[in-house]
């Protein structure tokens, strides 16, 4: 008598309470996120690729159901589900107006460091401020300063006197799924004081070309002479699959350029066109 056991309709209750025990307990683990920033697109995907589908509501709590590639997934309100931008939504100060730009990765290179200082203005002088590897770092500081006030998701390279291979430089990019990778170097020529200008390179037909040729455009306007663009065979964009340039802004051993290249009001318009570039390259 003592031995029998619950009826049926015991267990079915039990069973259904600790169901719906679990998923309470799981949605409550479910990381929230109020979203400051109205009109951000909500795609299908975790990146530009995916088409909008919708857009976030200003001051909006969202569940965050997955994250990949610094995108979240979150809950609608309507029961579906899509992808936003998290460094949108994480950001301290809203943005006033979301672009493609805003929601794209950006992959910034700084040539050379380290070991590897790259090109000199005084052949072996063992100075950094005659090294490439200096000036190309402040380059890649002053355009990542840029993209990030447009609200762009920067990733750099290298922040640092450091020395990285180039092949870790496109496998970055390759894996962050950067919607662009920007190699800033500095030419030189055989002897001192030869060439001038900039010149934009890529390898790959399509979208690295059109990404070329929008910021080759936007430097018709710098100090030093636009040579527009032209293919390159270098290691950091031939073995990248994202659309990928390598910009030499200028003969660091050529007098005139190296004038401009050391200066601070140099870089920042270098950052300015930059962004336009991308702006332009993103529209189309």
């Amino acid at each position: 008598m003592f031995n029998q056991k619950p009826p049926r309709s015991v267990w079915l209750t039990v069973i259904i309470v600790g169901v719906t025990l679990g998923l309470v307990w799981g949605i409550s683990r479910q990381k929230t996120v109020v979203i400051r920033t109205g009109g951000i697109n909500v795609r299908q995907g975790p990146g530009l690729d995916y088409d909008a589908i919708a857009q976030t509501k200003s001051k909006k709590r969202y569940h965050v159901v997955a994250q990949r590639n610094d995108w979240y997934k979150i809950r609608l309100a309507d029961n579906q589900f899509g992808w936003v931008a998290s460094w949108l939504v994480n950001r301290k100060k809203p943005l006033k107006k979301v672009t493609r730009l805003s929601e794209a990765t950006i992959v910034i290179d700084a040539g050379h460091g380290g070991s590897d200082s790259g090109a000199e203005y005084h052949r072996d002088s063992k100075t950094a401020k005659y090294m490439e590897k200096t000036y190309t770092l402040q380059m890649a500081n002053r355009v990542a300063d840029e993209l990030r006030l447009h609200g762009a998701h920067v990733i750099m390279t290298r922040d640092n006197d450091r020395y990285v291979g180039l092949k870790p430089r496109p496998a970055l990019a390759e894996s962050v799924h950067a919607d662009a990778f920007i190699s800033f170097h500095y030419d030189s020529s055989p002897e001192r004081n030869q060439a001038s200008g900039i010149t934009t390179y890529y390898y790959h037909d399509g979208a690295s070309k059109k990404l070329a040729r929008c910021l080759s455009q936007q430097y018709s306007n710098l100090p030093l002479t636009n040579k527009g663009i032209d293919f390159g065979d270098f290691l950091v964009i031939r073995d990248n699959t994202r659309p990928a340039v390598l910009c030499e802004m200028g003969y660091i051993n050529t007098r005139k350029d190296f004038h401009q290249i050391r200066r601070l009001s140099y870089q920042l318009k270098v950052a300015h066109d930059v962004v336009k570039g991308l702006d332009s390259y993103f529209a189309q």
